[in-house]
């Protein structure tokens, strides 16, 4: 049984603390279009009654705000790991122009989930400017920026230690996109208040629950 949450929303449509995220009275309501939204959910009662009762940080710049080139948020789950699984994604180009889009699969996993946000996000674009893609995937973004996944395809898609590396073949499809285009990849903490990791992760869980979920072909083959 997945953990109780609480919200707290210290600026949005309506503040407070909220026990849900979605619905008519959740959370996500209150935060849901409203410019420099803050909010955070927590563990216990205590933390966000803390968090709510505390000064208000100083409002963060629009993530478009003095970033050059395109900005890319992307999220990825799957329940019970494996499990149903799902993508969230939001694109900010720099005229302001914003897409979001998702995606689910039936029997899947976390870290293939959060490749194929990557994955999907960067198919989506074709552009020579900088993308700056965000991402709390410490497994996706370590694996790029700290060069593994480079050494795993240089000795034959095999790890240090000789074991096989796992989801090669959307690591193959994320590689592919990484060196035709202009990427930057940075880790961004989850359920810290940043609105467009937080979108993202509520596109995953509703691709999820839409049903008719998609076949993830290759894990389902190797499971």
């Amino acid at each position: 049984m997945a953990q109780k949450k609480f919200y707290a929303v210290r600026q949005g449509h309506k503040t407070g603390l909220f026990t849900q995220w979605f619905g008519n009275g959740g959370a996500q309501t209150q935060v849901r279009g409203f410019p420099g939204a803050e909010f955070k959910s927590f563990a216990t009662r205590e933390e966000a009654e803390q968090y709510l009762s505390s000064n208000p940080a100083k409002k963060a710049a629009h993530p478009r705000e003095n970033e050059p080139g395109i900005r890319v948020f992307t999220d990825g789950g799957a329940l019970g790991n494996p499990g149903p699984g799902g993508y969230g994604v939001v694109i900010l180009m720099p005229n302001g122009e914003q897409r979001q889009f998702s995606g689910g699969f039936r029997w899947t996993t976390n870290n293939r989930m959060e490749l194929m946000g990557g994955i999907m996000a960067l198919e989506a674009l074709n552009s020579d400017a900088p993308i700056m893609l965000c991402s709390d995937s410490r497994y996706m973004v370590d694996a790029v920026n700290k060069q593994w996944v480079y050494a795993w395809r240089r000795r034959g898609w095999k790890k240090a230690n000789g074991e096989p590396a796992l989801n090669v073949d959307l690591w193959k499809r994320l590689l592919v996109q990484l060196e035709a285009k202009n990427v930057a990849l940075t880790w961004v903490k989850g359920h810290s208040g940043n609105i467009w990791n937080e979108r993202c992760d509520q596109m995953v869980h509703e691709a999820i629950h839409k049903g008719d979920l998609a076949i993830d072909a290759e894990y389902e083959k190797g499971s």
